[in-house]
C-alpha cells in the first residue's frame, strides 16, 4: 500500500462519490478508480459497493476506514510535530556555568527578558560533558589547560585585585605586594573552586603562602568582612562588580600580573544552532561591555575615598 492509495481511500469513503473525490483531489476519474481497485485487489477485499448513482462502503471498508483515518491523521501531523520538537529543541540552551557564575546569572536574566521563547537550563556541575555552551576560568599561567571539546571559545582575560580594609594602613595606596601581608589574615572563597585554586596558584608561583582566617561562597559577605577588618581577600574585577562600599580599598598586587581567563565555550550541538550561537555571542558581548564600563569607571573619581587602581 502506497500513502497516495490510502489518501484516495479516505477522500472517497468521506464523500462517496468517485467524481467529487477526483476533483477534491485534483486528479482525473479514471485514475482515481484505477487506484482503488489496486487497493483492494492488495487487501483483497471489496471497499465499497454501488449505491445507485453513488458508492458506499462496505462492512469491510468502514472497519478499514475507521481504523485507517486516525492513523492516517497522526502520519500527515508528524513533520509539523517534528518542526515543532526540532524548536524546542533549539530554544532549550543548555548553559553549563563553572566560573562567575553571578555575572552570567545576571547576563541570562537579561537575556530572557528580550528573548522570552528562550529556555536556559543553566546548572553548574563539573563533572559532566553535556553542554551547549560552558563558562569556565583557567590561570593565564597555564597554556596547557584550554578547551579542545568545543566547536568555538572566546576569551576574556579578568584581573584580580586585593580587596582590602579602607584603614590609615591602606587608604592612600593603589598598589600593594603580597609579602608585605605576611601577617595579615586571608579570607578564603569557599565554594569558588576554580577561582580559589588559580588564586593558589598564583601565590605559589611567587612563593607567598596565605593564612585564612574565614571562608565565604558569598561576594557580598566577603565585601562585609573586609570592610570590617577581618581580613584581605581576592576580587576579580568583572564577574564580582565594582567595589561599591566605602570601607573597602581595591589594589593592584604588583608580585606578578593577577588575572585569570574567563572562557565561553560553543558547541554545536543541533541542526540548527541559530538559537544558541545568538545567546553565545550575547554571553560574549556581555562581558566585554561589563570590562569597558569597569575601565571607564575607574578613571572617574569616586566618593567616599574609594582607592581605584
Amino acid at each position: 500500500m502506497e500513502l497516495t492509495q490510502l489518501k484516495y481511500f479516505l477522500e472517497v469513503a468521506r464523500t462517496e462519490h468517485v467524481t467529487q473525490s477526483a476533483k477534491n483531489l485534483c486528479i482525473v476519474q479514471p485514475a482515481l478508480t484505477q487506484a482503488i481497485h489496486k487497493l483492494e485487489d492488495e487487501l483483497g477485499v471489496d471497499l465499497f459497493k454501488s449505491s445507485g448513482r453513488n458508492i458506499k462502503l462496505t462492512e469491510s471498508g468502514k472497519f478499514f476506514y475507521d481504523k485507517l483515518r486516525p492513523l492516517y491523521e497522526n502520519m500527515m501531523a508528524l513533520p509539523d510535530q517534528l518542526r515543532a520538537t526540532a524548536d524546542k529543541q533549539n530554544n532549550n540552551i543548555k548553559l553549563n556555568v563553572l566560573a562567575a557564575s553571578a555575572l552570567f546569572t545576571t547576563a541570562v536574566i537579561e537575556y530572557k527578558q528580550a528573548n522570552p521563547d528562550i529556555n536556559v537550563d543553566m546548572v553548574q556541575n563539573e563533572e559532566t560533558n553535556v553542554f551547549d555552551i560552558r563558562v569556565n576560568t583557567y590561570d593565564v599561567y597555564r597554556p596547557d589547560l584550554e578547551e579542545t571539546d568545543s566547536d568555538e571559545t572566546f576569551v576574556q582575560a579578568e584581573k584580580i585585585f586585593l580587596a582590602v580594609p579602607n584603614t590609615p594602613q591602606y587608604k592612600n595606596l593603589k598598589k600593594i605586594s603580597l609579602f608585605n601581608l605576611k601577617n595579615e589574615k586571608f579570607i578564603k572563597l569557599y565554594g569558588f573552586k576554580q577561582f580559589r585554586s588559580i588564586c593558589t596558584g598564583l601565590c605559589n608561583r611567587i612563593g607567598f603562602r596565605t593564612d585564612v582566617t574565614f571562608e565565604s561562597d558569598n561576594a557580598a559577605a566577603i565585601k562585609d568582612a573586609v570592610a570590617a577588618g577581618i581580613g584581605v581577600s581576592f576580587w576579580p574585577e568583572i564577574s564580582w562588580g565594582k567595589m561599591d562600599h566605602n570601607k573597602v580599598n581595591l589594589l593592584e598586587i604588583t608580585d606578578t600580573e593577577f588575572k585569570r581567563d574567563i572562557v565561553i565555550s560553543l558547541r554545536r550541538n543541533k541542526q540548527d544552532n541559530s538559537k544558541t550561537e545568538q545567546f553565545y555571542e550575547f554571553l560574549c558581548k556581555y562581558i566585554q561591555r561589563k570590562q569597558i564600563r569597569k575601565h571607564k569607571s575607574q578613571t572617574t573619581p569616586k566618593r567616599g575615598g574609594l582607592i581605584y587602581p
